[in-house]
């Protein structure tokens, strides 16, 4: 496994100066990659003008968004214990890495850009996390046949993935086909991100629940604020 970590970290440092830095979890420490140079990236993002669309060009897989620890601990309350769990446009892993503190059977983290699962395959092999999380390549907007042998899990989560309104469609889709039939999914959105069409939408095939959650976070600069969260539950219709 450390010749694996070696290699992703060789791959990774073509495009990006990283190294691993601390994240304490309620008690447990993890070391997680970090982009050094993400304002030179940008400029040469910008320069040699690659970015058309910043909600899918901008590297925002490499942010630890702090939705994913507001819904980490919200699963706890769906009793983990030998269940499974699938995090959908998991970017490095963040929440992955939160549930693993938990008893889950087994977790999938999951993405579909390339850099973001090399990041999030390289915090799995240096925080020695790999018999409890396994990363794979995921759209949920892809054919059926390309998923074809991905099994259906106890709990289906995300977060800060549904002001992508383009996958509200494809998702719920995904829903009906990879969440068990007495399962729940759980969507995490910044209040100012939310996206009210996609409770409708998924209302038509799950019984959805949507509530908020405050909470104190640090911004960029460091200092302490308090933001709104909005936790979208999914279930079968019985």
């Amino acid at each position: 496994m450390e010749n694996d970590l070696s290699q992703l970290l060789e791959d990774i440092s073509t495009s990006f100066e990283v190294s691993f830095e601390p994240l304490d979890i309620e008690g447990t420490h993890f070391e997680i990659l970090s982009i050094q140079n993400m304002r030179e990236h940008l400029d040469k993002m910008l320069q040699t003008k690659a970015i058309k669309n910043p909600l899918h060009d901008l590297p925002l897989w490499a942010k630890v968004w702090p939705g994913s620890f507001v819904l980490g601990r919200l699963l706890r309350k769906y009793h983990p214990e030998g269940r499974t769990l699938l995090e959908l446009g998991g970017g490095c892993g963040i929440l992955s890495l939160v549930a693993s503190r938990y008893p889950f059977a087994s977790i999938v983290t999951s993405d579909v850009n390339e850099q973001a699962l090399r990041f999030a395959k390289a915090n799995v092999l240096h925080n020695h996390l790999e018999e409890r999380i396994r990363v794979v390549r995921l759209d949920v907007s892809a054919p059926v046949t390309e998923h074809a042998d991905l099994p259906a899990f106890d709990l289906i989560a995300a977060s800060e993935l549904l002001y992508l309104s383009e996958l509200h469609r494809p998702l719920v889709k995904f829903l009906l086909r990879h969440l068990k039939a007495d399962g729940t999914a759980l969507f995490c959105t910044d209040y100012a991100r939310r996206q009210p069409h996609f409770a409708k939408l998924a209302g038509h095939d799950f019984t959805c629940n949507e509530g908020h959650i405050g909470v104190r976070a640090r911004n960029e600069e460091g200092e302490e604020e308090r933001r709104l969260y909005t936790i979208t539950v999914l279930q079968h219709k019985n």
